[in-house]
């Protein structure tokens, strides 16, 4: 997603807080909140499995090896650019998203989002 979209996505959260945007339209925001739950839901799983990625080891006992074994860290967990921290910053841009949808939501509607998906799914399930 990179930085300017997590910038955006945090600058037009902060302005839907604020009451100076909202997307018109109900249906929209709802089921792109939905879709932003499963997309949080998708990268937690995928950030559970690349913790595996910081288990590195069996380069073998000299010093290139110990080197490799660090570089290879590095890209797991810590760096800017390392899997973790950038999985964690689309789980971020994400949420910023979501936000936007659930604020929508609720001006448009009056109701909170999680109230609707309760509705939306107990219907869905008797239906």
């Amino acid at each position: 997603m990179g930085d300017d979209n997590e910038g955006l996505w945090r600058r037009l959260a902060d302005q839907a807080r604020g009451g100076e945007l909202y997307l018109d339209d109900e249906n929209a925001a709802f089921h792109c909140a939905k879709a932003c739950d499963q997309r949080i839901a998708d990268l937690e799983s995928l950030r559970r499995l690349t913790a595996r990625t910081q288990n590195v080891s069996g380069f073998g006992e000299f010093k290139m090896a110990h080197d490799l074994e660090r570089k290879f860290l590095k890209q797991a967990a810590g760096e800017d650019n390392s899997i973790d921290k950038v999985i964690l910053e689309h789980i971020e841009t994400v949420k910023n998203m979501r936000e936007v949808m659930a604020i929508s939501f609720k001006r448009i509607t009056g109701q909170d989002i999680e109230s609707a998906t309760r509705i939306a799914n107990t219907t869905e399930q008797a239906g």
